[in-house]
């Protein structure tokens, strides 16, 4: 130990002295005391009290590293079995160098991704120098002077008697961060902590509202079962549409599904809606089709040859159909959904009696949740989406957004509400807004579950999470005047507007962990306290996993993937909220055949040549973070230093593709 104290003493530093106590297998470090002026590079410099509160030494942290060096071996070996085998899996994708930019069916605009990759590099280009900056400042003995007690007028004034050009740099790069940088930084940082601190007060608030459901047992109850309606006459004609594009690996088991409902065969019309551009898949469906005519089911198959609108579109077209006018109800179905043969009798039902009812929402269950670690963390997310946010405002409100699929409408609704238009991405969420402006209530049956899959790729999941969160920021726009010269009280204004607070969410954590945290590692004058890093996240992570008690063992992958998926989420809010995605902007004008038919091409080919790739963004923000961690470590931010490292690894994991399901 006396080597060790002489090898620092060397050094020529005069950084803060320690005493450490060895309790074996612990350790403790005490501070004797406050550096002294001579530690800074501030020479000659006027009698400041305030300098004595500047910050601790960072070589405390060397000491720890040093003590805990019989620990590094073991380390070592778990890095290296681990590193050996993600070698295998990342050389093709390095090899090949394809990039999510290859992909003919990227979505968004192609500008706006340019651009935001092209800010993410800047950001590290100028991160990786501020580190070169810091490192050499650190062993020159200036490390302390970038304390974050350091006050702006006493630098100003200082002589600091330094003559190379690193150093009149280093000092003038300090007086520009000081009083020019860290003052919005921090503005922004604490913006960013109370939309944090609301969203988990929000968390908090309907999970309490969920365990008070769950202990009254409250849920909805139709005023007569299945068998007391039938009995009484009430069997309405209900219309079952299928929209489907391309399916031809579900199809099969969807059109089965329906076809067994359980349901008078003369009150019941299937109507398989296919948008496919593939020549052997339409074949194939109409022949599924045609076998179930067979067999008696009363079923038809419409196809659309120019796919105006997508699914809106299609549901559009379906809904125009003369013989359409003869049903009350329409159940509509995703082709991954498979409805339990009593499905209908567990739904009708509850529109008996309740003539200001217009949608029944089933909640979805998942055959493939434990498929792979994505499945497992989605699965965790619509846990709580069902359980909590749909069930509670269900109950409480009568409102909640549609979900697309699984649900039974009241065609009067949807005639009363515009119908299906084709304005936005997510026409589920567009329908409910407006029926619920009519004055149409929604009931959510949380015990009568319809089967469906989880994206079991990373590509397919980010498009799915960039369409349902692009989406709802195009309907903000577009809705929010109706919702606020609607004739509805000012409390369902304020919720209405309120639902959308999750979509608050991607933006303050995107800026929060994925620019402001590193930037505070560089500009050490703006702060984040250790309880915004570790303590709210993980309080977040704790109330959405709990609707989901056995994925508590995948909490804080969760809690990291979490934050990866904002650089997609963010991106969507901001392409929809700017009308940026031209992709979607469809609406309102005449379809262009060439294009659809270059579209199809392209989406052909990329079906053929499904590779996993690289993830550029994900990439560029893995190496910021690892940079803005190799920064903390200059500052012993211990706390800040763990989070920002495996916030890095987990960037480094998705960019590479190596989540979810492996494609050859």
């Amino acid at each position: 130990m006396a080597l060790l104290f002489d090898w620092w003493a060397k050094g020529g530093h005069k950084g803060t002295q320690v005493v450490v106590k060895m309790e074996n297998p612990n350790w403790s470090t005490v501070e004797l005391e406050a550096p002294s002026e001579d530690d800074f590079l501030i020479r000659n410099s006027p009698t400041d009290p305030r300098a004595k509160a500047r910050g601790k030494n960072a070589k405390q942290l060397t000491w720890i590293l040093l003590l805990k060096a019989h620990r590094a071996p073991g380390c070592l070996t778990s890095i290296a079995s681990a590193l050996a085998s993600l070698g295998p899996a990342i050389r093709p994708r390095v090899a090949s160098g394809r990039t999510d930019t290859d992909n003919a069916s990227s979505f968004g605009n192609r500008t706006i991704r340019t651009g935001f990759y092209t800010c993410i590099k800047l950001f590290l280009w100028l991160s990786l120098l501020l580190l070169g900056f810091e490192i050499v400042a650190y062993y020159k003995g200036w490390h302390q002077f970038v304390a974050p007690g350091i006050q702006f007028k006493y630098i100003f004034t200082a002589s600091f008697g330094v003559r190379d050009v690193f150093a009149w740099l280093y000092t003038h790069w300090i007086v520009v961060r000081v009083g020019f940088i860290a003052p919005p930084l921090q503005l922004l940082a604490n913006v960013c902590i109370v939309l944090f601190l609301i969203q988990c007060l929000d968390r908090f608030i309907l999970c309490l509202c969920g365990l008070w459901i769950r202990f009254k047992k409250i849920k909805p109850i139709p005023k007569e079962d299945a068998v007391a309606a039938l009995e009484n006459g009430f069997v309405p004609m209900v219309l079952v549409q299928i929209p489907m594009c391309n399916e031809k690996e579900v199809y099969q088991h969807s059109i089965a599904a329906m076809c067994k409902l359980e349901w008078p065969k003369s009150k019941i019309l299937i109507q398989v809606l296919d948008d496919s551009d593939d020549p052997i898949t339409q074949l194939l469906i109409k022949e599924e089709v045609h076998k179930w005519q067979q067999d008696g089911a009363n079923i038809v198959y419409q196809h659309r040859e120019i796919r105006d609108g997508y699914k809106a579109g299609n549901l559009k077209s379906a809904m125009s159909c003369s013989y359409v006018k003869n049903y009350e109800f329409v159940a509509i179905f995703d082709a991954d959904f498979q409805p339990t043969t009593d499905f209908l009798k567990r739904t009708i039902p509850h529109f008996k009696d309740n003539e200001d009812v217009g949608l029944v929402q089933a909640r979805w269950s998942f055959v493939n949740k434990e498929e792979n670690l994505l499945t497992r963390l989605q699965y965790i997310n619509l846990s709580f989406h069902f359980e909590v946010e749909q069930q509670v405002n269900g109950v409480l409100i009568s409102f909640f957004g549609f979900n697309g699929t699984a649900g039974v409408w009241r065609i009067k609704a949807l005639e009363d509400s515009g119908g299906w238009l084709e304005r936005t991405t997510v026409e589920d969420m567009d329908i409910a807004v407006r029926a619920h402006l009519q004055g149409w209530k929604f009931i959510f049956l949380n015990d009568v579950k319809c089967q469906c899959e989880l994206p079991e790729s990373y590509e397919a999941y980010r498009k799915q999470q960039h369409r349902w969160h692009s989406g709802p920021m195009q309907l903000f726009r577009l809705c929010l005047p109706d919702i606020i010269h609607a004739k509805i009280s000012l409390w369902k204004k304020f919720n209405l507007i309120f639902l959308l607070r999750k979509l608050i969410l991607p933006f303050y954590s995107f800026t929060l962990f994925c620019i402001i945290l590193p930037m505070t590692m560089f500009i050490p004058e703006a702060e984040l306290p250790e309880w915004v890093v570790c303590y709210v996240p993980a309080t977040m992570s704790f109330l959405n996993i709990l609707p989901a008690p056995k994925s508590f063992p995948f909490i804080v992958p969760y809690l990291l993937f979490e934050n990866t998926m904002s650089v997609t989420k963010f991106n969507a809010m901001i392409s929809g909220l700017f009308q940026l995605d031209l992709k979607h902007e469809f609406q309102g004008s005449e379809p262009n055949v060439d294009e659809i038919k270059f579209n199809i091409l392209e989406e052909q080919a990329v079906r053929k040549k499904k590779h996993n790739g690289i993830y550029r963004k994900e990439l560029a923000l893995a190496f910021l973070l690892l940079t803005a961690s190799a920064r903390s470590v200059l500052s012993a931010q211990g706390m800040h230093f763990y989070f920002l490292l495996f916030q890095g690894i987990a960037f480094l994991l998705v960019g590479l593709d190596l989540i979810g399901e492996q494609v050859s």
